[in-house]
C-alpha cells in the first residue's frame, strides 16, 4: 500500500478494525438520468444493500418490487422472491454489455449487475483498496475551488467488477473522499465524475450520504447538465455475521 492509502484508510476508520467486521449496509436513494436513458424508470423507494466486507457480494431486499430480491457476485447476478423461487438470473453478466453505448436499453439483469458492484463499491470505499489483487498508486492532485485534492488510481484485479479496470479517488485535506472518477464501461466508456458530500460517522467508520455523478468534460469537469445518477445513502450499519 502506498502512504497515502495509509492515511487514507486511517481517516475513514482504521483497516485492521474493518477487518473485523462482515457486512456493511445501507439504504439507497437513487434518481439521475441514466436509468430513464436506458428505457427504466428509476425505482421510487428506497431498498437497503448489504454488502460483504471480504469479498465482492451484494444483497439488495425489495428489488424493484416489494417481494423481490436480488443477489449479486461478479460471476452472476439473480432475482428471486423472498420465498426463494428464481425470476432472472444471469451467468458471466459483464458479457452482455459488449458493444453498450450510454443510449444502450438495459434489461432487468443488467440494470442488477449495475447496482451490484456499483452499491459494493460505494460501501466498501476505500477499504476494499486494501484486498488482494488491487493496485493502488499516488497521482497527481485534483485542484477544486481553493482545495487540493490528493489523489489514488486503483487498477481492479480480475475477477471483481467495478465501473472500469482504472478508477480515480480524491480526498481532501482531511484525508476524506471528495469525488471519484471513472469510465463507465458498461455504458460506452464515458467518462464520470462522481462527487461526494455528507459524510457521517457509523461506528467509527466515515461514509458519504450524497453521491453526484456526472458526465466529466475532456478538462476534468463535471459537466452540471449531465447528471447521471444522484444517489442518497441512509442508515448506515457495520456489522459481524
Amino acid at each position: 500500500m502506498t502512504q497515502l492509502l495509509d492515511l487514507v484508510l486511517a481517516a475513514h476508520g482504521d483497516l485492521a478494525r474493518w477487518r473485523t467486521f462482515d457486512t456493511v449496509r445501507a439504504t439507497f436513494l437513487s434518481g439521475g438520468g441514466l436509468l430513464p436513458m436506458k428505457g427504466l424508470e428509476a425505482p421510487p423507494r428506497a431498498s437497503e444493500a448489504i454488502a460483504t466486507i471480504h469479498e465482492q457480494s451484494l444483497l439488495i431486499e425489495g428489488y424493484r418490487q416489494p417481494d423481490w430480491r436480488m443477489k449479486f457476485t461478479p460471476q452472476r447476478v439473480a432475482v428471486e422472491t423472498t420465498e426463494g423461487q428464481l425470476v432472472e438470473e444471469r451467468v458471466n453478466p459483464r458479457r452482455s454489455f459488449a458493444g453498450h453505448t450510454l443510449w444502450t436499453p438495459w434489461d432487468l439483469m443488467d440494470v442488477a449487475y449495475f447496482n451490484g458492484y456499483a452499491r459494493w463499491t460505494y460501501l466498501t470505499t476505500p477499504f476494499f483498496m486494501a484486498m488482494p489483487g488491487f493496485q493502488v498508486t499516488e497521482i497527481e492532485p485534483w485542484r477544486e475551488g481553493t482545495e487540493t485534492w490528493l489523489g489514488l488510481r486503483v487498477r481492479f484485479p480480475d475477477g471483481i467488477a467495478g465501473h472500469s479496470v482504472e478508477q480515480e479517488f480524491y480526498f481532501g485535506p482531511d484525508l476524506l473522499l471528495r469525488r471519484h472518477d471513472y469510465r463507465f464501461e458498461i455504458g460506452g466508456g464515458v467518462p464520470v465524475a462522481q462527487y461526494v458530500h455528507d459524510l457521517v460517522e457509523v461506528n467509527g467508520f466515515r461514509f458519504p450520504s450524497k453521491r453526484r455523478a456526472y458526465v466529466r468534460s475532456p478538462s476534468g469537469k463535471p459537466i452540471h447538465d449531465l447528471l447521471l445518477i444522484s444517489i442518497d445513502i441512509r442508515d448506515y450499519h457495520v456489522e459481524k455475521r
